[in-house]
């Protein structure tokens, strides 16, 4: 199971790291805008976790889980445009993607057990 404090940490350090990948990116027309929405989309991983510890019910905690695997899964994806479009080498981003997996996968195990929990507390 995933522990709160550490998810929290974990979080919040991919939302720093790409702070400061942002901010060494050239700022042309379109690395500025994939810069932005990546930005928008790490920090909000973080954040929306935060609101999944204050939750009210198991559901509550499914929906914004949800938004936190969509949120990393978002970051993924300006990422791979990064180094797909040359902006950014892939070395300098392997261990951050990784990284960002990892969360992805551990929300995804983390909602298929809670799901898993209320189905049975619902039979």
């Amino acid at each position: 199971m995933v522990n709160e404090e550490e998810f929290k940490r974990r979080t919040k350090a991919v939302a720093l790291r790409v702070i400061q990948l942002v901010e060494t990116l050239p700022w042309s027309g379109s690395s500025g805008v994939i810069g932005k929405q990546l930005l928008r989309s790490a920090t909000s991983v973080g954040a929306n976790y935060r609101a999944v510890c204050r939750a009210k019910s198991t559901a509550d905690i499914i929906a914004k889980l949800g938004i936190v695997e969509e949120e990393a899964d978002e970051c993924l994806y300006w990422m791979e445009l990064l180094v797909e479009s040359g902006l950014v080498p892939e070395v300098k981003l392997k261990s951050l993607m990784s990284e960002v997996n990892e969360i992805v996968a551990m929300t995804v195990t983390l909602i298929r057990t809670l799901r898993s929990k209320l189905r049975k507390n619902n039979m």
